[in-house]
């Protein structure tokens, strides 16, 4: 049996302002496409499909037409929710479509089985939605669950005892932050409280493959356990990260072998380090042209709306840092103590210069305006 394993698809979300329904739209029909020329037979979508709790009409478009197109391609398709989803709104898309597509939201259902079989027998994909510790209580209220340790070990010892009473080959599918994983920073919404919620590896023994979903990067935790990472570039901090996922071989005795496969990049995305002047000149960075530009800096003192005058050079520039090439150290304090210790109007707009334009303070033709600005205030003060 052969499964394509991806995950995070976060249909709806924006990036940076900009809806990425058409980009995403291109590469789940690249996804389609792998799925029908590596012959694959179930596509596993290991939670976050939408991006919010409540998509928009459009994001329930692009999700059904890819796995409708996905069965047509010849495989089955098995979708869990993520902590990004509402369970309630992909539940009732489920009742919405074809045999051969199983989307898994009910924790109550966990340790119940989708079995699909092959030549040598069946295999039993057991789904776990996101569980959310204190929203799952009520459901095993004899089990303490105080984390989402707590929550996927017990998860996974109903699968166990499931096993336990079925031959053949196991395939468990989860969203949730495994420890050793390699996250994309101020991505990944944070479950962790303290290193509580790090669900141990230990955790998917027994079961012939894990799916796991939640982190963007495609990731091998062990020869059994790996990310799929999301098919569409969603953070600059991801942007050298390739899309893609996972394929998956299962044969007579469980696990046989992973290979990746890899999707296409609509837009690439840069991040450009450079003065102002070397971004805005238009003989360099010509990479960038079409990209998704972050552009950093690197002028001592910030620069005057630097966002629009990017924008003109690179027309998708989508996020503008400041980062001095040298950094004055001017604390509060200092600044406090100096600016007790001018003598007159002129020194005190020369501090506050020098202190918010990180030690570069006013040039010879501002300080030409500030003097003619302070005796001007002075004779009108006089005169009053």
């Amino acid at each position: 049996m052969r499964i394509l394993h991806t995950s995070d698809w976060h249909i709806g979300r924006t990036f940076h302002g900009s809806s990425t329904l058409d980009a995403l739209r291109v590469v789940l029909a690249a996804l389609v496409d792998q799925v029908r020329e590596n012959n694959v037979d179930v596509v596993i979508v290991a939670g976050d499909v939408f991006d919010s709790a409540m998509p928009a009409a459009d994001c329930y478009s692009v999700l059904s037409d890819t796995l409708v197109a996905l069965r047509d391609a010849g495989a089955q398709v098995i979708v869990t929710s993520g902590n990004h989803d509402s369970a309630a709104r992909l539940g009732f898309q489920s009742k919405l479509l074809r045999d051969g597509i199983f989307i898994v939201t009910d924790p109550r259902s966990i340790g119940t089985p989708i079995t699909i079989s092959d030549e040598f027998g069946p295999v039993h994909f057991y789904g776990i939605p996101f569980l959310e510790p204190a929203l799952v209580r009520h459901v095993w209220n004899d089990v303490p669950l105080r984390s989402q340790r707590d929550t996927l070990t017990h998860a996974m010892t109903r699968v166990r005892n499931d096993m336990q009473s079925r031959a053949g080959r196991s395939v468990a599918i989860a969203h949730c932050f495994a420890a050793g994983v390699d996250p994309t920073p101020q991505l990944e919404r944070d479950i962790q409280q303290g290193g509580l919620d790090v669900v141990p590896l230990e955790v998917f023994a027994d079961v012939d493959y894990a799916a796991l979903g939640h982190i963007h990067g495609r990731q091998r935790l062990s020869e059994h356990v790996r990310y799929a990472g999301a098919p569409l570039h969603y953070s600059f901090g991801e942007g050298s990260k390739p899309r893609g996922g996972w394929l998956v071989d299962l044969d007579a005795d469980g696990l046989s072998t992973v290979s990746t496969f890899e999707l296409p990049v609509p837009r690439a995305l840069v991040t450009l380090t450079a003065s102002l002047e070397e971004l805005l000149d238009p003989e360099l960075f010509p990479e960038a042209t079409d990209a998704w530009v972050f552009a950093r800096y690197t002028d001592i003192p910030p620069q005057p709306d630097p966002m629009r005058r990017l924008q003109a050079r690179f027309a998708h520039c989508a996020k503008v840092a400041h980062t001095p090439s040298v950094v004055h150290e001017d604390h509060a304090a200092s600044f406090g103590a100096r600016v007790r210790a001018v003598r007159n109007d002129a020194e005190l707009f020369e501090a506050f210069l020098t202190h918010v334009r990180n030690g570069v303070g006013a040039d010879e033709a501002e300080s030409q305006i500030i003097r003619e600005l302070v005796a001007e205030r002075s004779l009108a003060e006089i005169a009053g």
